[in-house]
């Protein structure tokens, strides 16, 4: 049995009426709250993903402190590699290393399969704990997508061009498309068993998709996105697709069978429904703005929610992740004026 009640977000999500716009914040959970980092000194991220009440306390933590509509599972998009064989160690100040980077087909073909109840039970197990037992508002899964996990695993880590990973794409053709199926393959398993364990909606990053030109993401990339989303959309819940800096495949991820496009802060509501974006749109904040004068969020803001609420099928949020600096009141203080001013407007 599920304890949900606020289901705003997933009405929004479905592009239906609401009473007021949701919003979430892309890592709301985590560095910019005193209790996490208390936390952190402690555990490192993967103990606290390996222990079910922890990472539950983490995640629903900027739900009680925030009032924010949906949360998200605290995780890493790196947590699936290791069942593939990926030797993944998450080292401060860096971020994903990876020691046994793919350079050929036959490592490709190494690769193995996931298996979550066996590989991640401790991600199922909080799920669970969160959706049954402490969540008033919907949980949202999440997967990073084939490239950009893909980067890393091709990289050995994170990169400021990605000339690697592309250089594989082009120069090994059968060896990129074969990664991509396993990609797929994976990320299919694994977020399935997210949905069965409780998460009532899936969001999937691809950060670093827009590295690529419309092209090359309509040949090397939209075709097993379009296979992922496909098999996801039997599940019957919301999906979203997100990147950074990839205002140029809005269209693109619109195309595809999901149910949100994600902007980030480059490219406005208003210019995305004025392409073609018909879909409901998650965004857009530049997180950036969290650090300026309220009267400053309060003004960027309202002209964000002026042009979601334009027609039905917005969701706020920011246009990537909330980072340290940023204090925890802001954020609640912003939830608080999201919910009234939207409220205020979408009741005349």
């Amino acid at each position: 049995m599920t304890r949900l009640m606020n289901d705003t977000f997933l009405k929004a999500a479905r592009g239906e009426k609401t009473d007021h716009v949701p919003v979430w914040y892309m890592r709301q959970a985590g560095r910019s709250q005193p209790e996490y980092r208390e936390i952190k000194e402690k555990y490192s991220l993967f103990e606290i993903t390996h222990q079910p009440e922890l990472c539950a306390y983490v995640t629903r933590l900027p739900v009680e402190q925030y009032n924010v509509d949906a949360a998200i599972l605290y995780k890493d998009i790196m947590t699936p590699l290791p069942a593939l064989g990926m030797e993944v160690e998450i080292k401060g100040g860096i971020g994903p290393v990876i020691d046994n980077p793919i350079r050929s087909l036959a490592d490709v073909e190494k690769l193995g399969e996931i298996n979550p109840e066996d590989d991640v039970p401790y991600v199922l197990d909080t799920i669970k704990l969160l959706t049954q037992e402490q969540l008033s508002v919907p949980l949202i899964g999440f997967s990073g997508a084939p490239f950009t996990l893909a980067s890393y695993m091709i990289e050995g880590g994170p990169s400021k061009n990605y000339n690697k990973t592309k250089a594989f794409m082009y120069t090994e053709p059968k060896a990129w498309f074969a990664l991509m199926e396993k990609l797929a393959d994976m990320i299919i398993t694994y977020v399935k068993s997210q949905i069965k364990a409780g998460a009532k909606a899936i969001q999937i990053f691809d950060s670093w998709v827009g590295a690529l030109n419309v092209e090359d993401y309509r040949y090397f990339i939209k075709p097993v996105m379009n296979r992922i989303f496909t098999s996801l959309k039997e599940e019957k819940v919301p999906l979203i697709m997100f990147g950074v800096g990839a205002s140029h495949l809005a269209l693109e991820w619109n195309d595809l069978p999901l149910d949100v496009v994600g902007l980030d802060w480059r490219l406005p509501i208003q210019q995305a429904r004025g392409m073609g974006v018909d879909k409901t749109i998650q965004g857009n904040l530049d997180p950036a703005l969290l650090l300026a004068p309220w009267e400053v969020i309060e003004e960027k803001a309202k002209a964000i929610l002026d042009q979601g609420m334009a027609q039905d099928g917005y969701i706020f949020n920011l246009g990537h992740g909330v980072f340290p600096s940023v204090k925890p009141e802001t954020l609640k203080r912003l939830a608080s004026f999201i919910h009234e001013y939207s409220s205020s407007k979408l009741s005349k």
